[in-house]
């Protein structure tokens, strides 16, 4: 899949569980680990956790699986590896605090 249909699947996940604040960073020629970072935010550890799900699930919808899903636990920073693409969720004092 290319990294352009996987990233509308991304934004569709997103949308689907009204994430806040998305913002999107192309990597491309500056890291070899992605070629696309979505950051987003959610309003609760409990939204955070749903937002990621989600992502999981329009990714496997797509066949794409996912390489590694870390945070999931305290839900307070996920991170969701689709390889190309780069899903990190998370409180808003959480990407205050790294100015995110």
């Amino acid at each position: 899949m290319t990294t352009s249909k996987l990233r509308q699947h991304v934004i569709s996940a997103l949308e689907e569980l009204k994430a806040k604040d998305v913002r999107e960073i192309d990597v491309r020629g500056r890291t070899s680990i992605a070629d696309l970072l979505v950051i987003a935010s959610g309003t609760s550890a409990r939204h955070v956790k749903s937002i990621a799900d989600e992502v999981v699930k329009f990714a496997k919808k797509a066949g794409v699986m996912p390489l590694g899903v870390e945070g999931e636990h305290e839900a307070e920073w996920v991170l969701v590896d689709l390889g190309d693409v780069i899903v990190h969720v998370m409180l808003p004092r959480i990407r205050e605090f790294y100015g995110l």
